[in-house]
């Protein structure tokens, strides 16, 4: 019979990532060609034919051949080409036809080889999920032919590319339900291989003790926490548990208690079905005033404004809406 952890932080972690107001790009291009991807918001590539570069910074190059997938987590500005010499154009100048809301068919002609790509801007619906891609890498590369032993994940991807390259009745929904399915386990996949790269609450969450009394935060955020009472549950002395959590994480407990609230607040009032005064209640705070003040400590505006301004996002959102809009104008000159 099989067993269950009675905590798991790491997979808690990764329920924030629950996707919201994706919008998906399948991508026909015939060499030459050179694309340039803006810094706004985490993307992923997934090569379905033929093969490309990606470089970001200018510096790091590396090649994605056909079955590849790349996450870039904190959506770095970035440049896809099929080969580093290629003239590029911003990737909203392409031809373009849009399918549905979340999803559009982007074709460069001509005469070289032709490569066929998934591209997705990603919108993590939880305010928490930021908390975690800002401890992952630049790029999160999953090689097709290097890791044929994660057959759940290169499963996965050979369907996906059936899809792509079909596009049948309803391969659009199977291909961005498969999407979002695919960035998770391409993060997870990397927190699981790479202990050693990294930091923060992340690299903690390898500590029994402090992953304990992090799983413990993340559940239950408004509980009135002291470090003592999350020492104890952590099995250390206060002070070995306030020294070790410190070092690990980068800052004291207790502030780290109160970002998380506040990244749980965020969620809250942006889903923005509870007032202010409900969600300081929840998170543990006395008065609506005093949680009010904690919020724009941490976060730089009141919760109230920020509650506005995501029912006002809501009510003109459009997913697609930069780059389709963007095709439908004249190319701008190529870019060196």
């Amino acid at each position: 019979m099989a067993t269950f952890p009675q905590s798991d932080p790491l997979g808690e972690a990764l329920e924030y990532l629950r996707m919201s107001e994706t919008a998906y790009y399948h991508s026909e291009l015939a060499a030459p060609w050179g694309l340039v991807m803006p810094e706004d918001c985490p993307k992923f590539h997934f090569v379905t034919s033929g093969r490309c570069w990606l470089e970001i910074d200018g510096m790091e190059k590396r090649v994605l051949e056909a079955g590849d997938f790349a996450v870039i987590p904190q959506g770095m500005g970035h440049r896809l080409s099929s080969a580093p010499a290629a003239p590029s154009i911003e990737f909203g100048y392409l031809r373009c036809e849009k399918i549905s809301q979340r999803y559009a068919l982007f074709r460069k002609d001509g005469k070289g080889p032709v490569t066929t790509i998934i591209c997705g801007d990603l919108n993590f619906k939880h305010p928490g999920a930021r908390h975690l891609v800002a401890l992952l890498p630049k790029v999160i590369h999953i090689r097709a032919q290097a890791n044929q032993s994660i057959e759940w994940l290169n499963g996965t991807m050979r369907f996906m590319a059936i899809e792509a390259r079909s596009l049948r009745p309803g391969s659009e929904a199977i291909i961005t339900r498969l999407a979002d399915i695919l960035v998770i386990q391409a993060i997870r996949y990397w927190i699981e291989q790479n202990p050693t790269e990294q930091k923060g609450w992340l690299a903690a969450l390898h500590d029994s003790h402090l992953a304990r009394a992090l799983g413990l935060i993340h559940r239950e955020p408004g509980k009135h926490w002291t470090v003592a009472s999350l020492a104890r549950a952590a099995a250390l002395s206060r002070s070995a548990f306030s020294a070790r959590f410190s070092s690990a994480v980068g800052e004291p407990v207790m502030l780290y208690v109160t970002r998380w609230r506040m990244h749980v607040a965020e969620a809250k009032l942006l889903e923005g079905t509870k007032t202010v005064a409900e969600i300081a209640s929840e998170l543990g705070y006395q008065s609506g005033a005093a949680f009010s003040r904690a919020f724009r400590r941490m976060r730089g505006v009141w919760p109230g404004s920020l509650k506005q301004a995501s029912v006002d996002a809501r009510a003109s959102a459009d997913p697609a809406h930069r780059y389709l809009k963007a095709s439908s104008a004249k190319p701008r000159a190529a870019i060196a």
